[in-house]
Formats: structure tokens, sequence, C-alpha cells
């Protein structure tokens, strides 16, 4: 079964929570120590286990002189390479700094090689990064996904002065992200973690994996009376347990109404319920041409379906037979595209998977960008990562 990590980011997120809970989910912190100080950096990493508004959690320190140089992306990048880690991580970790790049370049309308770290190329944030990759790294999960992040409220003090929440490099990373809802005053989700958003995650739902096989915390620096600032992360299979229930299926045949009486009655039922319906073109006694007009429906809504059929059509009975179905499990998932976040669905058992683009958000897509409809549609497949 595909192995998931979702981040569950009720109370937003930042480089240093991921991390912290990325080795509370059990990533050995000499993985993490023998790459950060390879970074040749000034400081060092400090890991402690504290208790976080009650819960036990992990909280990331890292001990720096205060420094005054600014570094460009190149900088970075040539520290990563020379770095000891894997291909893999060093990989994730120039994504994240590529990706955080290029919306500070977005925000002051400069080339990205021109751009200055100011508060991100700091020693603590390119420790975050270079953790955090290199933990994703040792864990392999299939897919990442995450929680709509809150992004919080009010003003955040950075080397430009005071700017409102959410930063503009943060607005610009979260740009097709959901957002959640939060009346707390701080700025909860910070550039290093919605680089790691916009870099790692390719589904947000709220749903975690149905099969959790391990929970970490990560603590937050601040303190909110109105909850605690931590972030979890789960890691986790999806469990394929086939799901079978028992419906009915609706049919009449019907001969003498014209098309688009049919074509309204389809669209009756389906809004009223309907789990499925369909028309079969068949040809009745003396060859009339005809149509069956079969329905799925629950027992709930049964009664409800007979009424519309026998209203809007000429039909003088209804045949009913209970039918048993064998179903995939499902789940509604977003999937980030060039045009932002674009639903989906996801169904699978025990021996495979199949994604499937939602018709209704690809068409508005491509009506709204005057796109073909399966470019659209190439560019969600391509995005969703099984």
């Amino acid at each position: 079964m595909p192995k998931r990590l979702h981040l569950d980011c009720f109370s937003g997120i930042s480089g240093d929570m991921t991390l912290a809970a990325l080795l509370d989910l059990g990533v050995p912190e000499e993985v993490v120590q023998s790459a950060v100080h390879s970074l040749g950096l000034p400081g060092q990493l400090r890991v402690e286990r504290i208790r976080k508004a009650g819960f036990a959690s992990v909280k990331i320190f890292v001990e720096t002189p205060h420094e005054h140089s600014h570094r460009h992306l190149s900088h970075i990048v040539k520290m990563i390479d020379q770095a000891t880690m894997t291909a893999g991580a060093r990989e994730i970790a120039k994504r994240m700094f590529q990706k955080l790049g290029e919306a500070e370049a977005a925000s002051h309308g400069i080339a990205i090689e021109k751009v200055h770290f100011h508060e991100v190329g700091a020693v603590d944030s390119i420790f975050d990064f270079v953790g955090i990759a290199v933990a994703i790294d040792w864990l392999r999960p299939e897919r990442i996904t995450s929680s709509p992040v809150p992004t919080g409220s009010g003003f955040v003090r950075c080397d430009h002065g005071l700017l409102p929440v959410p930063a503009p490099a943060v607005a610009r990373l979260l740009t097709g992200i959901p957002l959640a809802p939060s009346t707390i005053e701080s700025e909860l989700t910070t550039p290093t973690g919605a680089a790691v958003l916009a870099t790692l995650v390719t589904e947000f739902t709220r749903t975690v994996p149905s099969l959790i096989e391990k929970v970490g915390i990560g603590a937050g620096t601040k303190d909110f009376p109105e909850q605690p600032n931590i972030l979890r992360v789960f890691l986790g299979e999806e469990a394929a347990v086939p799901s079978t229930d028992t419906v009915w299926q609706l049919e009449s045949n019907i001969d003498d109404m014209p098309g688009e009486i049919l074509g309204y009655t389809m669209e009756r039922l389906l809004e009223i319920g309907a789990l499925d319906a369909y028309l079969v073109p068949i040809h009745m006694k003396k060859n009339r041409p005809a149509v069956i007009l079969s329905v799925l429906c629950t027992e709930q809504n049964r009664s409800a379906i007979e009424q519309v059929i026998f209203a809007e059509t000429a039909t003088l009975g209804i045949r009913r037979t209970k039918v048993d179905r064998t179903k995939l499990q499902r789940e509604s998932v977003t999937v980030m595209t060039p045009w932002g976040a674009i639903a989906g669905k996801v169904a699978w058992n025990d021996s495979m998977k199949v994604f499937t683009p939602e018709y209704e958000a690809c068409a508005k897509v491509a009506r709204e960008n005057q796109l073909p409809l399966r470019q659209v549609y190439d560019a969600v497949r391509a995005g969703w990562k099984p």
C-alpha cells in the first residue's frame, strides 16, 4: 500500500516546526546533524523534547552568531552541492530554495539572481531547509499531502519594516493553495513553511492516512492562548478495504418523448441525488426506436426519484431491482498546476490506483484562461503524484 506523509497545519507551518515534527516522527537526528554540519556554516542545531501547551513535542533551536551578510541563491546552492547528503536530499533542498527565490524575485520585481535572501538566507533557515530535505529523503513517502493552511493576521516585522500578514513572498508561495481561516494576530505561516508546502505537497486534503503508522509533533516558538502552536505530521498507508453496498436500479422503456425532455429529466434526477442516470437506445415492438431510462439510487431517495420519473416522462411503470455494488476507496484531492489548485479524485484498491481530474474544475480553468480543455486535463494528471 502507498505510504503517505500528511501535514496537519491547523496552526500554520514554519521550517523549524516541520523539521522538528519529522524528527519526532522517527528520522534519526544524526542523519540530519551530519548534513547540517557539512554545510560549514557557523552555529549548531540543537534538538530538544519539550511539552508545548501540554503536548509532548520536539523543538528545534539554532545557536548561531548574528550575521550582517546576505546570501544570494547561487551561494546557497553552492553550499548545498558541497554538503554531505544524498542526491535526493540535495535536489529537494535546492528546489525549496528555488521556489522561495522565485517568490522573492516576483515580489521585488527583480531577477532571481539578484535576490538577497535576508531572514531566509540566515543560518537557521538554511539549516531548516537542508534538515527537511534530508528527512524527506530518508522517509521516502510516495506522496505528501497537507491540510489547508492558515496564514494568521496582523503584521510581521522584517528587514523591510512592518508588513501585513501574509507577507508578499508568502502570499505568492501560497497562490493556488487552499487557506484556512484564523483570527490569531500573528504570522502563522512563514516563508520557509510556505516554500515547503509549495514545493513538496501535491494534494491538499483534511483526510489523514487511513492506517496511521506514526505521528510527529513539532513545536513553534510562539505561544497562543487560543490553540497550541504545533505542527502534526502523520505517516501511514491507505487501507484498500473493498467497500460494498446495495442500491436500487430503476428502469423504464420510453418511446414517445422528445430528446430535450429526456435531457432535462436526467438533470433533475441527478440534482435530487441519483447515484447515476443514463439512457440506452433500444428498439421496441413494431421496431419503434426508444430508450431505456436507467437510474441508480439509494433506498432513502428511491421514492422521490420515482416521482420525478413519473412526472417528467410518459412512462406508465418503473421496474426496480436491488443490486449489490463493490466500490473502490476514493478521496477528493486538489492538485497544483500552473493555474493554481484544481480538484480531482483518487480511487484505489490493493492492486491499483487511478486518478481522475474533475471535469467542472478543469472546464472552469480552460474557459477562464482560453485554453484547450485537453491541455488542462493533461496538466492536472501530470501534477498528480501517486
